[in-house]
């Protein structure tokens, strides 16, 4: 099944705080793009006469919103995040992919769990999607946030998160971590790390830490160090998902003498009902030996993070520069990411859906 593309209208910006917006798209006529909560959506705005893509974590509810939201963090020196933050307008509409992701949560309105919410800067945005479409939908379940930013007027949502803490009083509490407030702050000024998060979870969370379920989202340290945290409780590995914000890059190869990685293989691509056959050079991608050949893959971050260019290997082998986007089952399934993936054998032989 191949990917869906679609052309979404902006229907309202909104300023949550001096780098960071929000901006909302209409569904495209007579049709609804459906979504769950915690995915990303990748954008491919034109810019200089190029496309480009970038993937944004939805800030919206699915069963909730009934606008789509992404919510975009000025990067200094960032080409997307920039453009989209000066010269997006009301009105103009932008090329995306379908909505992607495995960092969800599907409410369910039969159970009774405690989620806890870790999050660090932007990496609220898909936190916010997940929160605001169980809390309404699972009366018996408990939310917690624990938000890292610098100071007050970084606080991305701040208002949003005092409202619905408000509303749902006694089943969502917000545990907010500065690092640089203003002198009037009363709470926690330090980092989220291992360390403190040891503390946040014994002291200021009344839950059974080892039962909970946790969504970590922000700084790849942070995320590390909160996971370190956990394991000192016993939490389960299958209660942590963890989504990780990537962004093109580089990437080092490191190969055996010996391995077949180190020379030009040829690799069968099954797309669309198509079989390529790509010639991937040393050291070269999976990924940029089909867009070199132009054949127009589902791809967004080109780092291993976002799972858009998600494939299956279905014969040969495969080496990946980066492993985190996947979980240890979908490795062995055998499913890769071709954005950062070699052939290490001859005759590869990859799925895309």
């Amino acid at each position: 099944m191949s990917v869906k593309y679609f052309h979404l209208t902006v229907k309202e910006i909104i300023d949550e705080t001096p780098d960071t917006k929000t901006f909302t798209f209409w569904h495209p006529v007579h049709q609804s793009v459906s979504y769950k909560a915690g995915q990303f959506l990748t954008l491919i705005p034109v810019i200089n006469g190029q496309k480009v893509r970038r993937s944004y974590s939805m800030s919206s509810s699915p069963n909730k919103d009934a606008s789509i939201a992404v919510t975009v963090k000025r990067v200094p020196g960032g080409l997307v995040s920039n453009y989209l933050c000066d010269s997006v307008k009301v009105g103009d509409a932008i090329e995306v992919m379908e909505p992607m992701g495995h960092f969800v949560v599907e409410p369910n309105p039969m159970k009774e769990r405690t989620i806890v919410l870790f999050g660090g800067g932007s990496g609220i945005t898909p936190l916010m999607s997940i929160l605001k479409s169980v809390l309404p939908v699972e009366q018996g379940s408990k939310v917690y946030l624990v938000y890292g930013s610098r100071s007050e007027e970084d606080i991305i949502f701040r208002k949003q998160l005092i409202e619905l803490e408000l509303k749902y009083e006694g089943r969502f509490k917000v545990l907010h971590i500065l690092t640089k407030p203003s002198y009037t702050w009363t709470g926690y000024k330090t980092r989220i790390n291992q360390a403190s998060a040891v503390i946040f979870l014994k002291q200021d969370l009344a839950i059974d830490i080892a039962k909970a379920e946790y969504y970590l989202c922000g700084p790849e340290g942070m995320m590390e160090q909160v996971e370190n945290a956990l394991k000192m409780f016993n939490v389960s590995t299958e209660n942590i998902h963890k989504e990780h914000f990537g962004s093109a890059g580089s990437h080092e190869i490191l190969v055996e003498e010996e391995d077949d990685s180190i020379k030009a293989q040829t690799v069968t691509i099954q797309y669309e009902g198509t079989d390529y056959q790509v010639l991937v050079k040393p050291h070269e991608t999976i990924l940029e030996a089909a867009l070199r050949e132009d054949i127009d893959l589902p791809y967004s971050c080109q780092a291993g993070m976002c799972t858009a260019c998600l494939g299956k290997c279905v014969a040969g082998k495969v080496h990946m520069d980066e492993e985190d986007g996947l979980t240890e089952k979908e490795i062995k399934q055998g499913y890769i990411l071709t954005c950062v993936s070699h052939p290490k054998t001859a005759g590869v032989v990859i799925e895309v859906e």
